[in-house]
């Protein structure tokens, strides 16, 4: 939740329905260009919100990508009007470390190293490093160094994201 404006005219804004509502305007838009809706992101930056939307499609995303995508998104929420509050919009790819969220995700990336980090402790532990060898509906599977496998339900991941390695 946060607040906007001066205090006599405050505005509460939950930033999880928003962007929830955000997500629902765009991604259509985003799918028709050819780019995949990765992310949002929203937070107060000093009166004004910053909106943050990470696109990728096969291949990755080119500047030209993050451009279009960048125009075809304000000119719905500019139609659509959303957000109660001036905004500054960025688009970008989610990097080489992206966060990885959905079981959609996990699957995408089976064969790749992940660091995941989980609410409960799974073997006597919290932080794995290790390779995505199966990614089901309800959890997922790590080959750790040693050749250890672990099973980690979707629900005690607190964090995820591919670990880049050189």
């Amino acid at each position: 939740m946060l607040r906007l404006g001066r205090k006599s005219e405050d505005i509460m804004v939950d930033t999880k329905d928003l962007e929830a509502k955000i997500r629902e305007i765009i991604e259509p838009v985003m799918n028709s260009i050819g780019v995949n809706l990765e992310d949002i992101k929203l937070a107060k930056s000093g009166s004004r919100f910053l909106l943050r939307i990470f696109i990728d499609k096969e291949g990755g995303v080119t500047l030209d990508d993050c451009e279009r995508a960048s125009r075809e998104i304000e000119a719905q929420l500019d139609v659509l009007d959303p957000i109660p509050s001036s905004y500054i919009l960025e688009v970008s790819s989610p990097g080489l470390d992206r966060p990885i969220k959905r079981p959609g995700d996990f699957k995408q990336f089976t064969g790749k190293t992940v660091r995941v980090v989980t609410s409960t402790d799974i073997n006597n532990q919290t932080f794995f490093i290790g390779e995505i060898v199966d990614a089901g509906d309800a959890d997922l599977v790590l080959l750790l160094p040693g050749e250890r496998l672990v099973t980690i339900p979707y629900g005690s991941i607190s964090k995820a994201r591919l670990e880049v390695t050189v």
